[in-house]
């Protein structure tokens, strides 16, 4: 079982740069076909500063820094029991080319279903950017079977 004396620990933040050549890459590989996020012009024409990010790409912050995976050791889940249940944005500003985002994040919630076959660990998030504004929430649920 999920210990939850880990509800309500704050993980460690995770700095990802937005790199051009990674929004490009990371456009054709979810196959984003909108030149607004591939083309400078058509995305200083939508009135963005330089190409913006697609919208799931703020999840891979915590993937690169390890917060992720160190998290899950510090639960006590093991990868091939895991599920990525749920995934919600709720996005406030955007982040372009040449931001810097920070994203701060802690374990909500724990709890089971089913008489513990599945246990579920909640984490919320915090996005900003390097003038500390507000960029996007984020709201993961991991699902552990048993």
């Amino acid at each position: 079982m999920i210990d939850k004396k880990w509800i309500g620990q704050e993980l460690p933040p995770s700095v990802l740069p937005i790199e051009r050549t990674r929004l490009r890459f990371f456009a054709k590989a979810i196959g984003e076909t909108d030149p607004v996020y591939t083309d400078e012009p058509a995305a200083r024409k939508a009135g963005y500063p330089d190409l913006p990010a697609p919208p799931t790409f703020l999840f891979a912050a915590e993937l690169d820094s390890g917060t992720i995976d160190a998290m899950l050791v510090q639960l006590e889940v093991p990868l091939e029991k895991l599920l990525h249940g749920e995934q919600s944005f709720t996005y406030h500003a955007p982040a372009c080319v040449g931001d810097t985002i920070t994203v701060r994040s802690r374990i909500e919630d724990i709890y089971d279903k089913k008489n513990g076959a599945l246990e579920f660990a909640v984490k919320t998030s915090r996005a900003t950017n390097q003038r500390d504004e507000l960029v996007a929430e984020l709201r993961t649920v991991l699902v552990c079977r048993h």
